[in-house]
């Protein structure tokens, strides 16, 4: 290449880096923007439900009707994101949070949910500050919060120990990643992508195992990739759901792509009863759960019933489920060749 066309070729590359930077910051700038409009909207909306409620003396009864009959209307016009409980948090942000100004821009109405569930004022502004100062992702307030960060450096003598070894594990939030919050795209009336929820190896094990169940030919029907149930305000993801017309049961598919641990059993448990008690229809089976864990040292396959349908499962599903040992053959299998072709493709590079 001459060097006038390495020349025109930097030019471009220098012009493009312009451009693409701009773009990036517009981009920062829209998400910000669009998830301090929601949090402020949310306070005014928390602010007129107090103020409507306090017109009469003490009237309970009708703080629980207006807010019943809000939140029909507004999930009607508006969508999911105003169901009852919503709709109490936002009474109680405004409630707890009087001053408007106050307000920060870099926290979501996820970090803020979390937030009011701290009853001590002291631990709040704790957790809000630092949420800010480090630039903490929901899930790592959530962590600190449940860590008992704050507790342990109120007793902790080595405060700046303590500090070091609450930010392992820590997930910085780009600002991109605010859009991903359930309650913004509920705000925005956008549906959730399953791009937005997965890394690459759990997508790419997940689209095999999904057309390896539906290729079973046993009644297998896709409902969900990714379904999200959400329970006290708090959003937990089934990474696949089917349908067993054969069956007639729900069954629930949570891949873990590392080691298995006590808590990922629990989930899967919480899963089903969640399905048993607001899915199941009547002349439904009982749902079934089954965990999958793919780690690189030792795979292991965990169907989970509750304790009443074991026998169920010992007498009918076995005839059409797949066994544990030919989804544990069926996952290594295709964990190995997902390797293999990134290894490959890493090489071509």
């Amino acid at each position: 290449m001459s060097e006038d066309a390495l020349t025109e070729r930097a030019s471009i590359d220098t012009t493009y880096q312009n451009i693409r930077a701009i773009l990036e910051k517009a981009r920062s700038t829209a998400y910000r923007a669009v998830n301090f409009a929601m949090v402020q909207a949310y306070w005014e909306v928390g602010r007129i439900i107090v103020e409507e409620e306090q017109k009469g003396a003490e009237r309970a009864e009708y703080g629980k009707a207006l807010i019943k009959e809000l939140s029909v209307r507004l999930t009607r016009d508006y969508g999911k994101g105003f169901n009852q409980t919503n709709l109490w948090y936002m009474r109680q942000f405004y409630l707890i949070f009087k001053n408007p100004h106050a307000l920060r821009g870099e926290l979501t109405w996820t970090h803020y949910r979390l937030l009011l569930k701290l009853e001590k004022e002291e631990a709040r502004d704790f957790y809000m500050i630092e949420a800010i100062e480090n630039r903490w992702s929901t899930r790592e307030l959530e962590w600190q919060i449940n860590s008992l960060l704050y507790e342990r450096l109120a007793l902790s003598k080595d405060r700046e120990k303590v500090l070091e070894l609450s930010t392992k594990g820590q997930v910085i939030q780009e600002p991109k990643d605010i859009i991903k919050d359930p309650y913004v795209l509920e705000f925005l009336d956008l549906k959730e992508s399953r791009n937005f929820l997965e890394n690459d190896l759990e997508q790419a094990l997940i689209d095999k195992l999904q057309q390896f169940l539906l290729e079973l030919g046993k009644g297998f029907s896709f409902v969900a990739r990714q379904r999200r149930i959400t329970v006290d305000g708090d959003h937990y993801y089934i990474d696949l759901v089917f349908y067993n017309y054969v069956l007639k049961c729900f069954v629930l598919i949570d891949l873990k792509v590392g080691k298995l641990i006590h808590r990922d059993i629990g989930q899967m448990d919480f899963y089903v009863r969640y399905f048993e008690k607001e899915e199941r229809l009547e002349g439904d089976n009982p749902t079934i759960g089954l965990i999958l864990c793919s780690d690189k040292n030792e795979t292991m396959v965990r169907y989970t019933l509750l304790e009443d349908s074991k026998q169920l499962f010992a007498s009918k599903y076995k005839l059409y489920l797949p066994t544990e040992e030919e989804l544990k053959a069926e996952l290594e299998r295709e964990r190995k060749m997902l390797e293999m072709e990134r290894r490959l493709g890493g090489n071509k590079g």
